[in-house]
C-alpha cells in the first residue's frame, strides 16, 4: 500500500514539476520573431520540448489570445476521454439539433435531425474544421453547447491550463473565449500523451465524407518533415493560429503560432521555428509531462481569472441599426467564407445563452460570467422550442459592439445577470457590421422587459426569436 503511494505520488509530483516547467520561459529568442509581429497585439508563439517540458521558444506565450478552431482540440479531447471511457464509439451515432446545423462555415453541411458517426465528426473537426459537427458533438456529450464549455474549461483547469475559458465547442467568434500559446502548447502535449492512438487522427490531410473527399487546412503535413499534427485556426479578431506536433529521430516538440497575418505566413514562421528548435530537443524520454485526468463529474465550481485580451481602439458608440443583415461565418480556411444563412433556427434556451461575452476591465466582469459548473447531460428534446434576444445595435466594428453591450451591461445591472452578452458579424454592400445582442431570454414577455429598461437607459433595443 505505501510503495503503491509513494509510486502515484511521484507520478503527480513529476507531472507538476513539468507543468511548471512550461511556464518557465527559458531559451527565449526574439531573434526568432519575424518583424511584422514585433508590434502585433495578436502575435504569439511558444515551442516546447515534448520530452522534458523545456521551453525552447517563447513570445507573448501567456498573454491572453482568441484561439479560434484551436477551441476544437479541447473539443476532440472530450470526444477522445468519452471513447476511451466507452461512453461513446467510433460508429456511434451523434444527433444533429437544428441548431447545430445552422452554424456558419467552415462546415460539412449536416441537417436537423439525422445524426453523423463520432469518427465522421472527428475527422471532420480536424480537416475541414466543421463548425456544425463541433456542436453536435458538444451538445452531445454535454446536453447544450453551454454547458460543453463550462465542462471543457473545468478540463482545461485540470490540465494546468490557467489562462483559457471556452464559451462554446466549435471556436467560433467570442469575445470571452481565450486562451494562450502556453495553454495550447498543454493541451497539444495531453492530446499526444493521453490518447496515443486516437491522436493519429490529426495527421488526417483529407478523408471521405458521403462521397466527397474533404481536404485538410493544415498544409505542414506531409511538407515539413516530422510534423504529425494538429491543428489550424482562424477568425478575423485572432489571426492566424496553428498547433503542430513534431516527432523526429526520438526527438518530439509542440510548437504554437497564434495571430499570424496570413496563411501562408504563419505556416512559413512555424515551420522556422521547428527548424531552429527541433535539433535542441532531447532525445531523452521521461514520465508523462501532463498527468492523465479522472473523468469523473466536476462538481465544485473552478474560478476563472480573467486576462488581457489585445487591447480594443477607443470609438464611439453610434447607436446606429441596419434593417438588412446577412450574416457571416469563419472558419479556419485561408479566406474568409460568407454566406447567407437560413432563418434562425429555433434551439434549446441553454444553448441560445452560449454565445459572446462582451470584454469588459477585469473589476467589472460579473460574478455569473467566469465560475464554471458542470451539470448532467440534459436532452436537446427536454429543453425545446426558441428562446429570444434583444438586439440594441448593429456597428461597424467589433469593439464598437462590445463597447455597447458592456456600457448596457452596467447601466441594467442585474436586470441582465441571466442573459449573455453578445456580438455577430454579418455583411451589406461588401462591408462588415457587428450586432450587438443579449441573448438567452425564456420568453418573449422576459426579452420585451429587459428591452424597455434599455430603452429607459436611452438605449434603442428590438425583440428577436432566435
Amino acid at each position: 500500500m505505501r510503495k503503491a503511494f509513494r509510486q502515484a505520488a511521484s507520478v503527480f509530483t513529476k507531472a507538476a514539476q513539468a507543468i511548471l516547467a512550461l511556464t518557465v520561459i527559458s531559451g527565449c529568442s526574439t531573434t526568432s520573431v519575424p518583424s511584422a509581429y514585433a508590434s502585433s497585439g495578436k502575435y504569439a508563439a511558444i515551442v516546447v520540448d515534448a520530452n522534458t517540458g523545456e521551453t525552447l521558444f517563447s513570445a507573448n506565450a501567456d498573454a491572453g489570445r482568441y484561439p479560434a478552431s484551436l477551441t476544437k482540440m479541447m473539443t476532440l479531447y472530450m470526444l477522445f476521454e468519452a471513447m476511451q471511457a466507452g461512453r461513446v464509439n467510433k460508429n456511434t451515432p451523434i444527433p444533429v439539433s437544428r441548431y447545430a446545423a445552422s452554424r456558419p462555415p467552415t462546415k460539412l453541411g449536416l441537417k436537423p435531425g439525422q445524426s453523423v458517426r463520432a469518427e465522421d465528426a472527428i475527422y471532420g473537426l480536424i480537416t475541414r474544421s466543421a463548425n456544425d459537427a463541433a456542436t453536435a458533438v458538444g451538445e452531445y456529450l454535454g446536453g447544450s453547447e453551454q454547458r460543453f464549455a463550462q465542462m471543457m474549461t473545468a478540463k482545461a483547469r485540470r490540465l494546468g491550463m490557467k489562462n483559457t475559458v471556452f464559451r462554446n465547442a466549435d471556436g467560433l467568434p467570442n469575445a470571452s473565449q481565450r486562451s494562450s500559446a502556453r495553454d495550447m502548447a498543454i493541451l497539444g502535449i495531453a492530446l499526444r500523451e493521453h490518447f496515443p492512438r486516437e491522436f493519429a487522427y490529426f495527421s488526417a490531410q483529407s478523408f471521405n465524407y458521403k462521397g466527397r473527399t474533404i481536404r485538410g487546412h493544415n498544409r505542414l503535413l506531409g511538407k515539413v518533415q516530422g510534423v504529425d499534427g494538429i491543428k489550424t485556426g482562424y477568425t478575423r479578431d485572432s489571426g492566424y493560429n496553428l498547433v503542430s506536433s513534431v516527432k523526429l529521430d526520438g526527438r518530439k516538440v509542440v510548437a504554437v503560432v497564434m495571430g499570424g497575418a496570413s496563411g501562408g505566413a504563419r505556416d512559413a514562421h512555424m515551420a522556422s521555428l521547428i527548424a531552429k528548435y527541433l535539433p535542441r530537443a532531447s532525445r531523452r524520454g521521461g514520465e508523462p509531462l501532463i498527468a492523465a485526468q479522472d473523468t469523473a463529474p466536476i462538481a465544485a465550481p473552478v474560478q476563472v481569472t480573467p486576462v488581457d485580451l489585445p487591447e480594443a481602439n477607443d470609438a464611439p458608440v453610434p447607436m446606429a441599426r441596419v434593417e438588412t443583415e446577412e450574416e457571416v461565418g469563419q472558419g479556419d480556411a485561408d479566406d474568409e467564407v460568407i454566406t447567407a444563412l437560413a432563418a434562425p433556427a429555433p434551439r434549446p434556451a441553454a444553448a441560445v445563452a452560449v454565445a459572446s461575452v462582451a470584454r469588459a476591465p477585469k473589476a467589472a466582469i460579473p460574478a455569473h460570467v467566469d465560475p464554471v459548473t458542470t451539470a448532467s447531460a440534459r436532452s436537446n428534446d427536454a429543453q425545446a422550442n426558441s428562446g429570444w434576444a434583444i438586439q440594441i445595435g448593429s456597428l461597424p466594428s467589433s469593439e464598437q459592439a462590445q463597447a455597447m453591450l458592456a456600457k448596457a451591461a452596467a447601466e441594467a445591472g442585474q436586470s441582465l445577470a441571466s442573459v449573455t452578452a453578445r456580438t455577430e458579424t454579418f455583411e451589406k454592400k461588401s462591408k462588415t457590421f457587428y450586432r450587438a445582442r443579449f441573448v438567452g431570454f425564456e420568453t418573449n414577455t422576459a426579452a420585451l422587459n429587459a428591452c424597455a429598461l434599455l430603452k429607459k437607459k436611452n438605449f434603442n433595443c428590438f425583440t428577436i426569436a432566435n
